[in-house]
């Protein structure tokens, strides 16, 4: 304002002048109008997250996460209750998992819900997606607001306990969108949950990198974001003083174009 002032005073300023106070009241108007138009597309982008949570930042060589109350404790416990009653799990031969051409037994019920007729192939199984069930789309468009990403498949677990467990993976199968974070929502008992880098696993470790230990809590959501699954794995170990169940919901894109 003082600087419009001291050119407002300027003898030799006329109204064709560029530093006159009609175009530097034109000037300031257009500024305001492209303020106001920033501030319009901002909006615009903040909408496509309509469900804010503070978020924290989790990070180490090549790990990079996002971590949040995705829900209050009385909707998580509404949710849970409804999966409870929603989902059905896996049995006889789909309860099982190839590993390193073994097959065992899964420590823990699994299930795949999805779109309508979505395979997704992983631990050496093939499984066909069930429909999206109420409560499931409901969780799923909560992530969808929450980090702006669609996601067409969930893969389920369930654990009775601390008993039940998964051991070290990567969610790197091909068929997955490189793009789109996989964004893991937790019900239920609270639960470790250990990233470990890949050249720091086993006896014949190359390199010393200290694990990431989280605790995913009942109602939480942690978005595991490129390129985490490349280089660490990650498991939720046997921990024997947990009684209470706890499910985890993994929302995933699967490329379609790419299964064909």
């Amino acid at each position: 304002m003082e600087k419009f002032v001291t050119l407002g005073q300027n003898k030799r300023s006329c109204a064709n002048d560029a530093r006159s106070p009609q175009k530097r009241m034109k000037l300031e108007s257009d500024e305001k109008i492209k303020e106001e138009e920033e501030e319009e597309e901002e909006d615009a982008i903040l909408a496509e997250f309509s469900h804010p949570v503070p978020w924290q930042k989790i990070e180490a060589e090549g790990l990079d996460c996002d971590y949040a109350l995705l829900f209050s404790k009385e909707e998580a416990d509404h949710l849970f209750k409804q999966l409870e009653e929603e989902v059905v799990y896996s049995t006889g031969e789909e309860a099982k998992v190839q590993v390193f051409g073994k097959v065992y037994n899964i420590p823990r019920k699994q299930a795949t819900y999805g779109d309508a007729d979505l395979t997704y192939t992983y631990s050496g199984v093939t499984r066909l997606a069930s429909p999206w069930t109420p409560t499931l789309e409901y969780i799923r468009d909560a992530v969808t607001k929450t980090t702006g990403h669609t996601f067409n498949f969930v893969l389920i677990n369930r654990y009775k306990d601390g008993q039940d467990h998964i051991g070290e993976h990567r969610d790197d199968e091909r068929e997955l969108d490189p793009l789109c974070p996989i964004a893991s929502v937790s019900f239920g008992a609270a639960r470790d949950f250990i990233f470990r880098h890949r050249d720091a696993r086993g006896k014949q470790t190359r390199r010393q990198i200290e694990p990431v230990k989280l605790e995913l809590a009942h109602g939480s959501m942690l978005l595991m974001n490129s390129p985490t699954n490349t280089f660490w794995y990650h498991s939720l170990p046997v921990r024997k003083k947990i009684t209470l169940p706890r499910i985890n919901l993994t929302f995933r894109r699967i490329l379609v174009d790419r299964k064909k």
